[in-house]
């Protein structure tokens, strides 16, 4: 377990800095991200970890915005870890993975994860990552955004009647913002298409996954795609 130095200090920044916890039992690899990350002006890693126990030890001492963690690690595997600290509140996870699409993912998904990227992503595409994880929207690599969240549903058990009622529940403008998240949009292009500021466009989000239990936008993606909404008009 690394706590970088500066970490402790790092609870004083401002909310613009990007606090992140990093995750991966190759040393090579979390070096190269600690490298790419701690060169990004607004962003500060502050504490890196070899194995799933000390990511999920770091991330309840410091608190940090966004926990990056590789899939295959000793100890405590990603998965397992991210379902700890999506459940205890301690930061938004952004999960790494080799494979596209592979059970891995898709139990990352279930746990919590805001999304995920691959290993072979640039240091540009990896560095918006984590800032889009930060505001609070979800993320997949992309290219395989709507093939994964597609068999995410298809191999989804199907939503239970609470849930559907849950959704009916909802409000029309909110029902239009989950149809938006399946189709795979950000906060700003819901706010576009529904003529909408931005700010509005989160606190629907926020609303909506309180509503109906969900940890993640990317699972209310998934639960659009398995109930089938259609965008608004």
């Amino acid at each position: 377990m690394t706590l970088d130095p500066g970490a402790s200090a790092a609870a004083g920044t401002t909310e613009d800095v990007v606090r992140v916890v990093l995750a991966d039992d190759q040393d090579a690899v979390r070096a190269g991200l600690a490298l790419i990350l701690a060169g990004t002006p607004g962003i500060e890693v502050v504490g890196q970890a070899s194995d799933g126990e000390e990511a999920v030890a770091l991330c309840r001492s410091l608190r940090p915005d966004v926990a990056v963690l590789d899939v295959r690690m000793p100890r405590l595997d990603g998965i397992s870890a991210t379902r700890e600290i999506v459940a205890d509140g301690l930061a938004d996870v952004l999960v790494l993975t080799t494979f596209d699409l592979d059970e891995y993912v898709f139990g990352a998904l279930r746990a919590g994860a805001c999304g995920f990227l691959l290993k072979d992503t640039d240091a540009e595409g990896l560095v918006e990552a984590v800032r889009t994880v930060a505001r609070g929207e979800g993320i997949i690599a992309p290219g395989v955004t709507r093939r994964l969240i597609h068999a995410f549903a298809r191999s989804a058990p199907t939503p239970s009647s609470a849930t559907v009622a849950a959704v009916r529940d909802l409000t029309p403008r909110e029902q239009d913002v989950l149809a938006c998240l399946g189709l795979g949009m950000s906060n700003q292009q819901i706010a576009e298409r529904l003529v909408m500021a931005e700010s509005t466009t989160k606190t629907h989000v926020s609303r909506i996954l309180t509503k109906l239990g969900l940890r993640s936008r990317v699972q209310a993606a998934i639960l659009a795609q398995e109930l089938n909404l259609s965008g608004p008009r």
